[in-house]
C-alpha cells in the first residue's frame, strides 16, 4: 500500500533524504542506537507497507539471524512505540510483520515524488509555479542520505534510489527554470550537477542551455566540446545526435532567450526538457562485451533478413535490450526507440520523432515519422513495449503497411500480437554442468567478465570456479542478476556472497548511476513486470510460486479454478507466459515453470498479502490428492503413466513433505508415505524410502490409524538398506498394532521377503499365503512364496504358485514379478533359454513401468543364465551394469547375489583371488541372503556367528565392502580384456 493522505491525529513526520530524523507533533524525538534507528529507517521506507519480520531480522543481522533475532527486534520495536508517545498506534502490529502508518506529506521522499509529479503537469502552462514546486521539492534534501545506516543492504538500495530520485528533481528544475526564464537563479546548481558526472550527458546539456540562456553561448559551446572529447578518451564512444542539434541551435543564436526555443511538442509521459529532443540517449557502442550471445545475434540477423517484424520475448534481466543493440551495431541504417522512459501510449510518436532527430512544428506527429522512415530504409529496433502494448501494435502496424523497406526489431517481456510478427524468446545464459571447464561457459564467463572490474587479480582457482558455478546456477543463469552479484564483490567475498543469495532480490542491488531505474535490482526488475498484469494475473502467478518445479496444464488450471478467479483460467494462465513470469516447456507433456528469481519474489508477495498459509494448504491438498492417485493407478495397466508422473512431480512433492513435517501434519504424511509404497518397494527413489523410515520414528504415529501401513512401508524401506533387524522390528511390531488387512499386509509382505533373504522358506510361504488372503493374487505374493518352494527345490509347487499369481496379475510390474520368477524357476531347473526368455521379458516390463529395482534383479538372473551358457563377455557386461546400480542405491542385499553370481563366473574363468574374497565377504554379511543349495548367510540380528565360506575359511581378514566392490571392478575388467 502507497503512502496515503491521511494523517492521523497527533502528527508524525520521517525524514529520510538527510540524516534520519523523526517528528512527533512538529518536536524531534531522539532515537538512539543504530538498530533501533534501522527499525525507523525500513518501516519509513517501506512507504506504508507491512515489512515483513523476516525481512527486518535479515536486513538487521545479513550474516546469521541470532537465537534470540525475533526477541530482539520485538524490544526495538517496543522502544520505538515509546518514542512516538502519543502517535504510538502509527506503528501497527500485522499478522506477519510491522507496519508504519504515515500520510503523504509525512515522509519526505513520498512528499518529493508528489512534488516532481505536479510540476511535471504544470511545466508548461505554469513554468514558474512548476519552478517553485521542484525548489520546495529539491530543498528536501538536507545533507548524505541515512549515512549512518547503509551498512543495512535494503537502506543501501534506497540510499542510492533516492540519489536518482534527486537527479531526477534537480534535472528537472534547471530544465524548467530554464524555460521560466530563471536560468540565472540555477547556474551554479547545473554546473555541480554536471561537474558530480562528467559523463552523463543530460546533465551536460542542462548546463549548456543554462549558459546560452544566461548569454554565455562561448562557454557553452566550450562545454559541450570538452564533454565530447572526455567522452571519446574515456569510452571511446561519441556523443548522441542531440549535442550536435544543440550546438547548432546555440551557434544560430536560438538560445539568446527562453522565448526563442523551438520545442518538440511536449506530450505527457516523455521525459522532456524544454528545447530539446524527447529522444533518450542511445550510445553508438556499448560500453561494454556482449558474452555468450553470439547464435542469437546471429539468429536474428537472418531472421530480420527475411522477417518484416521480429520480437525479442523474455523476463526482465535476459539482456533483451542489449542483444538487439549488438544487432542494431553490426547493422547499416538503424534507428533505435527506447520506450522504457515513456508512460503514455500518446506519446509514442513524439519518443519516435526524437528518435529520428525529427522536429515537428505542425500536423500529425506519426505521419511525420512514417514519411521519413519510408524515405530511410533500414531497421528500426523498439526497445522495451510491454507496458505500451496497445500504442506500439498501433504504431508498428501503421509503419508495416506503409514502409515497405523497414524491417522491425522490437523488445519485450512478452508478444505484440500481430500477424506479420515472428516470436523469438530469449532464454537465461547456459550453465555449467559438471564435466565442463566453467570458464568456458558463458554465464560463468560474464561473471568472471564483470568481477575483475570490481575486483582485479588473478585468475579464479578450480575452487573459486565451482563456488561461481554454483552462484550462476542459483541465478538461473539470467545476466542481470550475473552482472549484479559480481559489482557486490567490491563489497563481499565470493563465499559471502552465495551464502546471502537466498536474498537476492534485495541483496543484487545498487547498480550503476546511469542503469535504468528498473534494472537498478532484481526486485525492481520483476516488479515492472509484475505491475503490468491483471490483479488475476498476479493472484495465479504468487501462487503458483510454491511449486518449486512448475506444474502440468491441468494443476495450474485447477489451481486457477480454485482461486476463484474471474478471468478464465487458461487464459490467465496463456498471459503469464506471454508476459514471461511463466516458462513454458513442451518437452513431454507440457510444463510451466518459473525462474528461482520470480519464484521468490512470488513467494514474497504470497507473504505480503497473507495468502501464504492458504497457498500452503492447496499444495498440500495437491500433494495428497496425487500421491493418492500415483497409488492407485500403480496396481492398473496404466503404471507406466504414474510412474512418470511420480518422478516428474517428485521436486514438488519433496516440498510438499517437508512442508508437511514442518507444521506436523501427521494425516497428510500418513496418506503420503503409504500411497507411495510402491516406489519404495520397486523404484530407485531412494529419498522416498527416508521418508517413510523419518515418519515410522515420529513418536506421535503411535496412536494413528495409519501408523500399521506407515511402519510396514518403513520395514520395506529398511530392507532395500539390507538392514533385516530393523525391517523385522517394525514389521513385527506392525502386525501387533494390525487393525486392517491393509496394513498387515505391508508388513507381511516385508517379513516374507525379508525370511526369503535368510532363507526361513517355510515362514515365507506362511506369510505369503496370509497376505494373499488379504488382499488377493494380484499382488507379489504368490511369486515370492514360489520363489521360496523353488529356493528350497519343489519346482513343480512353484510353478503352480507363480503362474497362480500371473494369471491374476494386472499392473506391469507384476507382471515382470512373475516373468522374473518363471526365469528362476527355469534357471534352478537347468532351462537356460527359457529362463533367458523369462529374464528379458521380465526386463522389458519392468523398463516400461519404471520398475528399477525389477530391473536390477532380472538382469542378475539373466546373465546368471549367459554366463552358465558360455556368454561370457555378454554376462560380465551384466554384471557390471547391475553391480553399479545396486551400489548406487545402497541395496546390498542385491548387490551380494549380483556379487556372488559374479564370483562363481570368475572361479570358472580362473580368477580364483577375487572369487574368494567376494564369497568369504558375503558370508560374512548380515545383509547378504541365503544362496540356494548352501546354508543361508548368518543373521546376525538373531545371535548368530558369521561362518566363513568353506573355499575362503583359511583366508586372510576380509577388506571393507568399498575394497570388494573395486576388487570386484577390476576383475570384471581384467577379463574383459583376457585373450
Amino acid at each position: 500500500m502507497a503512502v496515503g493522505r491521511l494523517s492521523p491525529s497527533p502528527l508524525v513526520r520521517v525524514e529520510v533524504l538527510g540524516p534520519l530524523r523523526l517528528l512527533v507533533g512538529g518536536a524531534p524525538v531522539d532515537v538512539p542506537g543504530p538498530k533501533r534507528r534501522a527499525v525507523l529507517a525500513l518501516l519509513a521506507l517501506a512507504e506504508g507497507r507491512t515489512v515483513t519480520v523476516d525481512h527486518l531480522m535479515d536486513a538487521l543481522w545479513p550474516s546469521e539471524v541470532p537465537e534470540s533475532g525475533r526477541q530482539a527486534l520485538h524490544n526495538q520495536v517496543s522502544r520505538l512505540r515509546g518514542h512516538l508517545g502519543p502517535a504510538v498506534a502509527r506503528l501497527e502490529t500485522r499478522q506477519d510483520g510491522y507496519r508504519l502508518a504515515l500520510g503523504r506529506d509525512e515522509l519526505d521522499v513520498a512528499q518529493a515524488r508528489a512534488l516532481l509529479a505536479t510540476a511535471r503537469t504544470t511545466e508548461q502552462r505554469d513554468p514558474a509555479g512548476a519552478f517553485a514546486l521542484l525548489q520546495e521539492a529539491h530543498g528536501l534534501w538536507r545533507g548524505p542520505v541515512l549515512a549512518d545506516l547503509t551498512d543495512i543492504v535494503p537502506i543501501a538500495t534506497a540510499v542510492e534510489e533516492y540519489a536518482l530520485l534527486r537527479r531526477e528533481v534537480t534535472d528537472a528544475l534547471i530544465a524548467v527554470a530554464v524555460a521560466a526564464g530563471q536560468a540565472d537563479r540555477i547556474l551554479g546548481l547545473a554546473a555541480t550537477s554536471s561537474a558530480a558526472d562528467p559523463l552523463r550527458e543530460p546533465a551536460v546539456l542542462l548546463l549548456m542551455r543554462a549558459l546560452a540562456a544566461t548569454g554565455q553561448a562561448p562557454d557553452a559551446l566550450r562545454v559541450g566540446r570538452e564533454y565530447r572529447r572526455r567522452l571519446v578518451d574515456e569510452t571511446g564512444l561519441d556523443p548522441s545526435p542531440a549535442l550536435d542539434e544543440l550546438e547548432r541551435e546555440i551557434i544560430a543564436g536560438a538560445e539568446g532567450s527562453a522565448s526563442g526555443l523551438r520545442e518538440v511538442p511536449a506530450r505527457p509521459g516523455v521525459p522532456t526538457l524544454p528545447g530539446m529532443a524527447a529522444g533518450p540517449v542511445v550510445p553508438t557502442r556499448p560500453t561494454t562485451r556482449l558474452i555468450g550471445r553470439a547464435a542469437q545475434v546471429a539468429a536474428l540477423h537472418r531472421l530480420l533478413a527475411t522477417e518484416r517484424l521480429v520480437t525479442l520475448v523474455g523476463p526482465g534481466g535476459v539482456g533483451k535490450t542489449r542483444v538487439a543493440l549488438e544487432v542494431a551495431g553490426q547493422s547499416g541504417t538503424v534507428t533505435v526507440l527506447l520506450l522504457a522512459p515513456v508512460t503514455d501510449p500518446a506519446a509514442i510518436p513524439h519518443a519516435l520523432a526524437a528518435a529520428l532527430n525529427l522536429k515537428v512544428d505542425r500536423g500529425d506527429v506519426l505521419s511525420a515519422c512514417v514519411a521519413v522512415l519510408c524515405d530511410r530504409p533500414g531497421l528500426l529496433v523498439i526497445d522495451n513495449c510491454e507496458h505500451l502494448l496497445d500504442g506500439v501494435r498501433d504504431t508498428v502496424d501503421t509503419i508495416l503497411s506503409t514502409c515497405s523497406g523497414i524491417s522491425l526489431l522490437a523488445t519485450s517481456r512478452e508478444p505484440l500480437g500481430l500477424a506479420a510478427e515472428h516470436v523469438s524468446r530469449l532464454a537465461p545464459l547456459p550453465l555449467p554442468h559438471p564435466d565442463q571447464d566453467p570458464s568456458r561457459v558463458p554465464s560463468v564467463a560474464l561473471f568472471l567478465d564483470r568481477a575483475r572490474r570490481v575486483r582485479p587479480g588473478p585468475p579464479p582457482t578450480p575452487a573459486q570456479l565451482r563456488t561461481i558455478a554454483d552462484i550462476v546456477h542459483r541465478l538461473d543463469g539470467m545476466p542481470l542478476a550475473i552482472e549484479l552479484a559480481a559489482g557486490r564483490l567490491s563489497t563481499f567475498s565470493l563465499a559471502d556472497l552465495r551464502g546471502r543469495l537466498d536474498r537476492s532480490l534485495d541483496l543484487l542491488g545498487g547498480g550503476s548511476p546511469s542503469a535504468d531505474s528498473r534494472h537498478r535490482t532484481l526486485r525492481a526488475t520483476v516488479e515492472w513486470s509484475y505491475q503490468l498484469l491483471t490483479e488475476d494475473e498476479r493472484r495465479l502467478f504468487r501462487h503458483l510460486s510454491v511449486f518449486v518445479d512448475g506444474v502440468d496444464l491441468d494443476t495450474a488450471e485447477r489451481l486457477a479454478a480454485g482461486l476463484g478467479l474471474e478471468s478464465d483460467p487458461g487464459s490467465t494462465l496463456a498471459r503469464l507466459v506471454d508476459a514471461s513470469m511463466v516458462e513454458a516447456s513442451f518437452e513431454g507433456a507440457t510444463r510451466f515453470r518459473m525462474l528461482e528469481t520470480l519464484r521468490a519474489f512470488g513467494l514474497d508477495r504470497l507473504a505480503a498479502a497473507g495468502e501464504d498459509k492458504a497457498a500452503a494448504e492447496r499444495m498440500l491438498r495437491w500433494a495428497v490428492e496425487l500421491t493418492s492417485w500415483i497409488g492407485t493407478v500403480m496396481d492398473t495397466e496404466r503404471e507406466p503413466e504414474a510412474d512418470a508422473v511420480l518422478r516428474r512431480e517428485l521436486p514438488n512433492l519433496r516440498a510438499a513433505w517437508r512442508l508437511v513435517r514442518g507444521q506436523g501434519s501427521l494425516d497428510d504424511a500418513v496418506a503420503m508415505v503409504v500411497a507411495l509404497f510402491e516406489a519404495v518397494a520397486y523404484r530407485d527413489l531412494v529419498e522416498i524410502r527416508d521418508w517413510a523410515e523419518e515418519l515410522a520414528d515420529d513418536p506421535a504415529l503411535a496412536g494413528h490409524p495409519g501408523a500399521v501401513a506407515v511402519l510396514g512401508v518403513a520395514a520395506e524401506a529398511a530392507y532395500h538398506r539390507g538392514d533385516y533387524r530393523r525391517a523385522d522390528q517394525l514389521s513385527r511390531t506392525g502386525l501387533e498394532k494390525a487393525a486392517d488387512s491393509a496394513g498387515s499386509w505391508h508388513c507381511l509382505m516385508v517379513l516374507s521377503v525379508a525370511d526369503l533373504a535368510r532363507g526361513a522358506y517355510d515362514d515365507v510361504v506362511e506369510h505369503c499365503l496370509a497376505a494373499v488372503d488379504l488382499v488377493g493374487p494380484q499382488r507379489e505374493s504368490l511369486g515370492i512364496a514360489a520363489l521360496a518352494m523353488a529356493y528350497a527345490g519343489d519346482l513343480e509347487e512353484a510353478r503352480r504358485l507363480n503362474d497362480r499369481g500371473l494369471t491374476a496379475a494386472v499392473s506391469p510390474s507384476m507382471l515382470s514379478w512373475g516373468a522374473y520368477v518363471a526365469g528362476e524357476i527355469d534357471s534352478l531347473a537347468g532351462h537356460t533359454e527359457s529362463a533367458e526368455r523369462h529374464y528379458l521379458r521380465a526386463i522389458d516390463l519392468a523398463r516400461t513401468s519404471g520398475a528399477t529395482f525389477l530391473v536390477g534383479v532380472a538382469t542378475v538372473g539373466l546373465h546368471s543364465v549367459r554366463a552358465c551358457a558360455g556368454r561370457v563377455d555378454e554376462a560380465l557386461d551384466g554384471y557390471r551394469d547391475a553391480i553399479e546400480y545396486f551400489a548406487r542405491n545402497g541395496n546390498w542385499t542385491h548387490l551380494w547375489t549380483a556379487l556372488r553370481n559374479l564370483a562363481d563366473l570368475l572361479r570358472r574363468l580362473g580368477d580364483d583371488e577375487p572369487a574368494a574374497l567376494i564369497d568369504a565377504a558375503a558370508d560374512q554379511a548380515p545383509d547378504a541372503p541365503a544362496v540356494e543349495g548352501t546354508r543361508p548367510a548368518p543373521d546376525r540380528s538373531h545371535g548368530a556367528e558369521p561362518t566363513a565360506h568353506p573355499a575362503t575359511a583359511a583366508a586372510k581378514p576380509i577388506p571393507g565392502r568399498p575394497a570388494v566392490l573395486e576388487a570386484a571392478r577390476q576383475a570384471i575388467e581384467r577379463n574383459l580384456r583376457r585373450p
